[in-house]
């Protein structure tokens, strides 16, 4: 890596800009175009492409950023003006950076002044001291560019302010070599941490041009932006940033020793030990290699000699807490899982190579996070698709599964394209190599078609209430199915027999409603209305979590779906099928607990909403032998709160040390780890 290289090819682009000044009436001249191959999940979703040129004594940037995620459109336009050193004067930005997330900002530098609109809101600021650049997030990937320009140019600063709100830390990691076209090409590596939580890798070449963008979306998805005539180094550019981001994973773990005592003693809590057995004050809990060796009254349990004693006097002992819907697309969610208290997680599709470093990691001790348990994303081709692992034929469905089996997936997740006799030939392949098959319902296929076909599991509430909904016309339209699924009634016949199949074929479901109540979240019914951990969330989580919009003519019948969903859920649990706590990430860490407390809303007490998030997923997964509850013999995942959950399942919240494989960790050094208010 030689980062004086680099800023010597700015400064040369610099003086070039510099001398070669056209007056403001001429014509604008074309300095620059390039065009990347946007993808999610290492598939080709759409492109970005930009023009910079020089206008009298500014530069000019305009970039056309559109992707089609899963049927929907994602477009972005933005404009970038600067002087010839990239100082900013004005930028605007409009559009969506993902399904849920919309964007519309500009920003205008003069007399000293930095006058800000977001949406109808002006503010006015002074400008920042020392150096500043404006970019609002990941997209597009041409701002992220000529951020890293800016960066290079006034003097590699350790952090750089950025513009409409926060700062970056720009790192050179060293140079790659790529075999592109029959010959070797050195890259520089820099990595960005500020526009996302968390970082992304990016890769410049010799002229600092942005070759590749690794990074997340503003849904936290997989994404990937890549100049034409690097496409075919894809794969290699994912799985170099993924071996940077294990080594970021040690490296936070590394400021958080813990407690690593082989024996440790949690002594005066109430103990809840999640098997329905009632709370037992003043208990005992020993814990010796990672595995519990005692639990009871304390005056029924000997404590080593050797043992390290937490006092937990007036604290609440529980299970780890597993989410069941997790995507762990970074290595942040490592600690904040745990920081949550959640010590397992099921992680419903990610990049395969990707995720099973992580999950390697883990469990090696290289790296902080909770027990992660992998369901093996597969998808068919279709308008809705997502991912590269393409099952268009039986024969593509078994080699996936074969291919997830070997790397030691438990299950397979079935996405939104797959075909009906794809489904089966997933689901008898799983069944066969003793691996369960969870999902969606694909596009033109019910509930009773995939589950008759063999799939155990359902993942998302809306697929349930649609087997429940008096059935419709196919030429119904949006509205009319909407309103259709506001005003079922669960005492149907329709929702009757629904119920009644799930039972018989022990379907098990997870219902992710903290994710629909976020996006039905308006200015009138904001998520700090319902969900208080985004007061604690790093700035750049802020603008796709929190800056929601005015209520549409869409969101009253939303609400009177979310609490129909809700309803579902309550005679779900009145049937004793099983359901099983999980997020679909959400808001990092938090969501979870929404999720224990929306279950409680439908019904559920506090314990049976605890159990959804403990020895019922579990079961659910085979592993009620090793987890799920406080018993001798387990291995030693738990929590210490300081507030009873049973009292109020808000105090699930209130986790103050987080025990996970044995080791003792206090969760307010985890939150603070990647950005977190504790």
């Amino acid at each position: 890596m030689n980062p004086h290289r680099f800023r010597i090819a700015i400064a040369l682009a610099l003086v070039v800009a510099a001398t070669s000044h056209v007056s403001s009436a001429q014509q604008p001249s074309v300095l620059e175009q390039g065009k990347f191959t946007l993808h999610k999940f290492e598939q080709a979703i759409g492109d970005e492409s930009y023009v910079i040129s020089r206008d009298g004594d500014s530069i000019t940037a305009k970039i056309d950023f559109k992707f089609v995620d899963r049927g929907s459109q994602v477009p972005l336009s933005t404009i970038f003006r600067g002087t010839a050193d990239l100082t900013p004067q004005a930028f605007e930005i409009k559009g969506r950076t993902a399904r849920p997330v919309s964007i519309d900002e500009s920003i205008t530098i003069e007399g000293g002044k930095v006058h800000l609109r977001s949406r109808d809101k002006q503010s006015d600021l002074a400008v920042p001291a020392g150096p500043y650049f404006t970019i609002a997030g990941y997209a597009p990937s041409t701002m992220q560019m000529l951020l890293v320009r800016y960066w290079s140019a006034h003097g590699s600063p350790a952090q750089l302010t950025t513009l409409p709100t926060g700062s970056v830390k720009i790192e050179p990691r060293g140079q790659d070599t790529f075999h592109l076209g029959g010959k070797d090409e050195k890259l520089d590596r820099y990595t960005v941490e500020g526009l996302i939580w968390g970082r992304e890798t990016l890769w410049f070449d010799a002229n600092r041009n942005l070759v590749a963008s690794i990074t997340t979306d503003a849904e936290f998805d997989h994404f990937e932006a890549i100049r034409d005539g690097y496409e075919t180094a894809l794969g290699d550019f994912v799985a170099k940033a993924g071996a940077d981001g294990m080594k970021a994973l040690a490296d936070i773990s590394k400021g958080i020793p813990g407690s690593h005592n082989a024996t440790l003693a949690i002594v005066g809590a109430t103990l809840i030990d999640g098997t329905g057995a009632a709370p037992v004050p003043d208990s005992a809990v020993v814990i010796d290699d990672g595995r519990i060796v005692a639990a009871g009254p304390r005056k029924d349990v000997k404590l080593p000699k050797m043992a390290h004693v937490v006092d937990a006097k007036g604290k609440f002992l529980l299970p780890g807490l597993w989410d069941m819907h997790a995507h762990f697309e970074q290595v942040e969610w490592g600690p904040i899982y745990l920081a949550a208290g959640v010590t397992t997680a099921r992680d419903c599709g990610n990049e395969f190579e990707f995720i099973t470093a992580v999950r390697d990691a883990i469990a090696q001790g290289r790296g902080l996070g909770p027990r992660l348990l992998l369901a093996g994303i597969v998808d068919g081709t279709g308008l809705v698709q997502i991912g590269v692992q393409r099952i268009d034929t039986p024969e593509q469905a078994k080699t996936w599964v074969d291919r997830y089996h070997d790397a030691g997936f438990q299950q397979m997740k079935i996405y939104s394209s797959v075909k009906l006799e794809e489904v089966k030939a997933v689901a008898d392949e799983a069944h066969r190599l003793g691996m369960t098959v969870t999902g969606h319902v694909p596009e033109g296929l019910t509930p009773y078609q995939v589950i008759e076909a063999g799939q155990d599991q359902i993942n998302h509430i809306s697929y349930i209430a649609d087997m429940m909904r008096a059935p419709l016309p196919l030429t119904a339209s949006r509205a009319e199915r909407r309103n259709a699924t506001a005003n079922l009634d669960l005492n149907s016949a329709e929702a009757q027999k629904a119920l009644s199949f799930l039972k018989d074929h022990h379907t098990v479901v997870d219902p992710t409603l903290s994710l629909y109540e976020l996006f039905g979240a308006t200015t009138a019914k904001p998520p700090s209305s319902f969900e208080p951990g985004v007061e604690k969330i790093p700035a750049e989580l802020a603008q796709p979590l929190t800056d929601v919009g005015p209520p549409s003519e869409n969101s009253e019948i939303g609400q009177k779906i979310f609490q129909k969903d809700i309803e579902i859920v309550s005679g779900l649990h009145k049937a004793n099928i099983p359901i099983v706590a999980g997020t679909d990430q959400g808001v990092p860490g938090y969501s979870l607990h929404r999720e224990l407390e929306l279950y409680v809303q439908a019904g559920f007490t506090p314990l049976e909403a605890i159990q959804a998030a403990t020895v019922v997923p579990a079961r659910v997964m085979g592993l009620d032998k090793e987890l799920g509850t406080i018993e001798k013999g387990k291995r030693a995942d738990l929590i210490l709160l300081t507030a009873d959950p049973l009292a109020d399942i808000h105090n699930s919240r209130q986790v103050e040390y987080v025990i996970t494989n044995g080791a003792l960790y206090h969760t307010a050094e985890l939150w603070q780890s990647v950005g977190f208010k504790p």
